[in-house]
């Protein structure tokens, strides 16, 4: 089975980010972290990136506003928010961005490395 080869993790919580490097790469990825959307964009992660996690709500500029501004510069790799909203709402509102995935924290490994492996395919259908 073919695995997504460079994953970005945008996370403004430090614990977050180090925990799903840690996970995505005993599993066999390539990871990359940024602290803030920003940071992401102004890298050249957008170019290299397989698949982005994203936390939803972050200061600043939010997923939805990263989520756009990828949409708009023609990048359009498999995106899975994460949030810690318990009330679903945002979830709701990001499945209907064209975002692969939204799970609300805290999430099993197994559930999100499962989606890491559908997000390529799913995004190949779209």
């Amino acid at each position: 089975m073919h695995k997504t080869h460079v994953i970005a993790v945008v996370d403004d919580d430090e614990a977050m980010r180090t925990s799903l490097s840690s996970l995505l790469r005993a599993s066999g990825y390539q990871v990359f972290c940024y602290a803030a959307p920003a940071d992401y964009l102004d890298s050249d992660g957008p170019v290299q990136t397989d698949c982005l996690i994203s936390d939803i709500q972050m200061p600043g500029m939010g997923g939805l506003q990263m989520l756009d501004a990828l949409r708009a510069r023609g990048w359009r790799m498999p995106v899975i928010f994460v949030s810690a909203d318990q009330s679903g709402l945002l979830c709701a509102k990001f499945r209907e961005a064209d975002v692969v995935a939204c799970l609300r924290k805290p999430f099993a490994a197994d559930e999100l490395l499962a989606w890491v492996e559908f997000a390529p395919r799913k995004s190949e259908n779209t």
